[in-house]
């Protein structure tokens, strides 16, 4: 326990200096190090939790919080630190992971009344694997910078598969010299973990590959559909598009016809997953950024109406690869 609650500052003379950034002195430790001091970690959902066991498994001591405490409950049962709010992580860990659903939530988390900022000491590495508009990481990452500490923007791509495995990608914005301790972590977490640039532009990477997801899934879920109808079998349909021009993600990994793969949510009632709310949401986040550069994208923009669609007639909570079954339901109104 007393390993667990090991401070930063009290192993200094064990680990090397971190270049200075906005007057914030940050220590980088070997993995050996770092592995006896604590990581806090807020948001324990889907993506989350697994994410928080693979810290676990490489020998991070986790201090936890989720607003909904039975997400806490299997970490607190295995003998992890659980807390009552943002700011006593803050409090007990300078490193901190955050993953969250939304932009509201990450303000909420980092600036509200019990937010991280209310007890983030100088020098804390935080680092926000939610995907959120690019514009909040920016404000978020100037609030950090006045208390002396250091905000990365580090969104995932891989599903929740990935994220059990520890084979996420990572996207990371920031000061360029703090990606090494940011890296420290999360490749206990993901296979790839990629410098983008300054913050925001990990979130910038993650909006534009999930619109791509949304428009190659809706692609893959019409082909498919359409492939039935015709009187293909859909595994062999299945096989050939991944043997041809038309592979992707969607139809080689994830495939959204039931019983055409196992392992993945349409094999499940599309349960589990990548939430379809989410996807509205990501695409959503992509329309705003295009408006504001003035990008053309009219297949995200199509992408984003069929997914709230979606979650207008009760597909909110099913995975996104549900759109196959939505566009059956729809073909015979």
């Amino acid at each position: 326990m007393a390993a667990a609650l090991m401070l930063r500052g009290s192993a200094s003379l064990l680990c090397k200096p971190r270049t200075v950034h906005a007057a914030s002195l940050t220590l980088v430790c070997s993995r050996a190090m770092a592995s006896k001091t604590p990581v806090g970690f807020i948001g324990l959902g889907n993506m989350g939790n697994p994410m928080a066991k693979n810290l676990v498994k490489q020998g991070y001591p986790v201090i936890a919080y989720d607003v909904f405490p039975e997400a806490c409950k299997e970490f607190q049962d295995s003998g992890a630190q659980v807390t009552d709010s943002p700011a006593d992580v803050a409090e007990r860990a300078d490193r901190i992971i955050t993953m969250l659903p939304s932009s509201p939530n990450a303000v909420e988390v980092y600036m509200g009344a019990n937010g991280i900022l209310k007890k983030v000491k100088k020098g804390s590495l935080l680092i926000d694997s939610s995907t959120i508009d690019p514009a909040v990481s920016k404000e978020l990452a100037k609030a950090v910078e006045k208390m002396g500490a250091v905000f990365m923007d580090a969104p995932v791509s891989g599903g929740v598969g990935a994220a059990q495995a520890g084979n996420l990608t990572f996207m990371v914005g920031g000061v360029e010299q703090e990606f090494d301790a940011a890296k420290e972590l999360l490749t206990c977490m993901g296979s790839n973990v990629v410098y983008c640039g300054e913050v925001g532009t990990g979130q910038a990477a993650k909006i534009c590959n999930n619109m791509l997801l949304a428009i190659s899934m809706i692609g893959t879920a019409e082909a498919m559909n359409l492939g039935i109808r015709l009187g293909l079998d859909p595994k062999l349909l299945a096989k050939i598009l991944n043997m041809s021009s038309g592979r992707c993600w969607s139809s080689d990994t994830y495939n959204p016809v039931p019983g055409v793969m196992e392992g993945v949510p349409s094999a499940n009632n599309y349960q589990g997953g990548f939430g379809t709310t989410l996807m509205a949401k990501d695409l959503g986040l992509a329309q705003i950024s295009a408006t504001n550069t003035k990008t053309p994208v009219p297949l995200g923009s199509l992408a984003h109406q069929i997914y709230r669609m979606m979650c207008a007639k009760g597909y909110a909570l099913k995975d996104f690869s549900a759109v196959f079954q939505f566009l059956r339901e729809e073909e015979n109104l």
